[in-house]
């Protein structure tokens, strides 16, 4: 059976990124830390670090270790949770993923308000990688469009937004009030990469309508739209609530429908009922409420 002391002694070590600052974070001796590694590597025949000057780097199957161990801690973090039934937040830390931060931020900010002692920390990346951290308990929860449905994830509506055309003031469909999409035809357009959400469901709609994308220029940030379509490189493609103004630009509604993208506030389905992630699911929630429109 695996030494779990030295299984911790890995994690540690493939967290910090090193042995001296994992011993600290352990509290105990950089030798005996050493030596834990060191054992585990033995017992089990296997290289997990490779060793260069202070630092250390994970080798495949040490990453491949680190997976399983980043899920074990997180287990064990949240078993003690349940058991203690803690309902307190104010020592807790939660680790959100976001494939955009507008939302995102302004979530965040109000767990900083109604919870002033909780951790925050966020990573940021398209839906696919940020599905894979949560998946893999890298990160606790996520806002991010158009989740997939899987059976093993529990996703609360947070925010709709359209798709609209982002174009330069001289642009031929500059002053146009509305964009049909085959009137894009022709036309340069800046897209995010194809894993992109934006990028999957514009290229969608494009089809639906018979709109050929022939020109394209691909980039990886709507930062880079922006910034493509501000020197004048074509007219983008980008979310609504993620456009900041721009004196040289204007945004258009597209159609002939609205391309409509849905936030999702998501965690594991197994571990929505800790506290600090249904701290964080209830206030996505409010908000989602809040934000709604009335009639």
């Amino acid at each position: 059976m695996i030494n779990v002391t030295h299984l911790r002694a890995f994690h540690a070590v493939a967290t910090e990124g090193s042995f001296s600052k994992a011993a600290r974070a352990l509290n105990v001796g950089q030798p005996t830390l050493s030596s834990q590694v060191k054992a585990l590597e033995a017992g089990y025949g296997v290289r997990l670090f490779d060793r260069r000057g202070r630092g250390v780097q994970l080798t495949d199957l040490g990453r491949s270790l680190a997976e399983v161990t980043n899920r074990l801690t997180s287990l064990q973090e949240e078993a003690e949770a349940l058991l203690s039934g803690t309902e307190n937040l104010a020592h807790g830390t939660l680790t959100v993923g976001a494939d955009s931060p507008t939302d995102a931020m302004e979530l965040l900010a109000g767990l900083r308000t109604r919870f002033p002692g909780l951790g925050l920390k966020i990573t940021m990346g398209n839906m696919e990688s940020v599905l894979a951290d949560l998946r893999d308990y890298r990160v606790d929860a996520a806002l991010l469009s158009n989740v997939p449905i899987d059976n093993h994830l529990h996703a609360v509506p947070f925010r709709r937004a359209p798709l609209v055309l982002v174009a330069r003031k001289d642009h031929p469909l500059a002053k146009r009030e509305r964009i049909n999409l085959m009137e894009l035809s022709g036309h340069a357009l800046v897209l995010r990469e194809r894993r992109s959400v934006t990028r999957d469901l514009f290229e969608r709609a494009a089809v639906r309508t018979g709109l050929a994308l022939n020109d394209v220029l691909e980039v990886e940030s709507r930062e880079a739209v922006r910034a493509a379509v501000a020197a004048g490189l074509g007219a983008g493609i980008v979310i609504a609530s993620e456009h900041e103004p721009h004196p040289d630009l204007v945004t258009l509604p597209l159609g002939p429908t609205t391309i409509e993208v849905t936030e999702y506030a998501v965690c594991l389905r197994g571990r929505r009922r800790l506290s600090t992630i249904r701290a964080f699911l209830d206030l996505a929630a409010e908000m989602a409420d809040a934000s709604a429109p009335r009639h």
